[in-house]
């Protein structure tokens, strides 16, 4: 379970947790979350973990409970497909997690990022290799992240029932693949991707 040893041993006070969701879908945004917590707070920490680990009412219970605390302040961030196919889905996902901490209303003064991709932030950073599943703060962004774009995908997928996005989230499952072959590419696909491109390339 993460736990709060990260945000402890560092010099500063201020850390922001930075986490995306969405790299891997064919279809839809890629959505990132940061978040400074102010206040030790276990009853808010006990069920935060990386939000692949938990269940989606799980998941949207500590949601609610981040986004409605006064000890916290987050900002989440957003990519369009529009932006991933243009740059590709790495310079996008550090996009997103840019106007993540631009959306913040406080500065942090350090921030640990999940992962690989090194976001051009203003702030000193540490990227950590699943960091959803150590840091507190990146585990509560990994949430509030997975939680926005689930409801994004929704949302867009009452305009496209048959993709099954409100379950699926974009992802490459049998039911969407099946979908597309059916009905074809919508606006919502990343073009840039191989499974997509193929499917484009083959109706020419």
């Amino acid at each position: 379970m993460p736990d709060f040893c990260l945000e402890k041993n560092c010099k500063y006070t201020k850390i922001a947790g930075i986490d995306e969701a969405g790299c891997g879908p064919w279809a839809g945004p890629v959505v990132a979350a940061s978040v400074i917590f102010f206040e030790h707070n276990e009853e808010l920490w006990n069920d935060l973990n990386d939000s692949k680990k938990l269940s989606k009412i799980k998941r949207e219970q500590c949601y609610a409970k981040l986004v409605n605390s006064p000890q916290l302040v987050y900002g989440v961030g957003i990519a369009t497909v529009t932006e991933i196919d243009t740059l590709n889905i790495a310079k996008a996902t550090c996009l997103a997690m840019e106007r993540a901490m631009l959306a913040l209303p406080e500065k942090p003064e350090y921030a640990l990022v999940d992962g690989i991709r090194e976001p051009k932030i203003n702030t000193p950073l540490k990227l950590v290799i699943k960091g959803d599943s150590i840091s507190l703060s990146i585990a509560a962004a990994s949430i509030i992240a997975k939680v926005t774009r689930d409801s994004i995908m929704a949302e867009i997928g009452e305009k496209y029932p048959e993709y099954g996005w409100s379950k699926n989230a974009g992802y490459g499952t049998a039911l969407h693949q099946h979908a597309l072959k059916c009905y074809g590419v919508t606006p919502y696909h990343r073009t840039s991707f191989s499974p997509i491109r193929k499917l484009i390339n083959e109706a020419a």
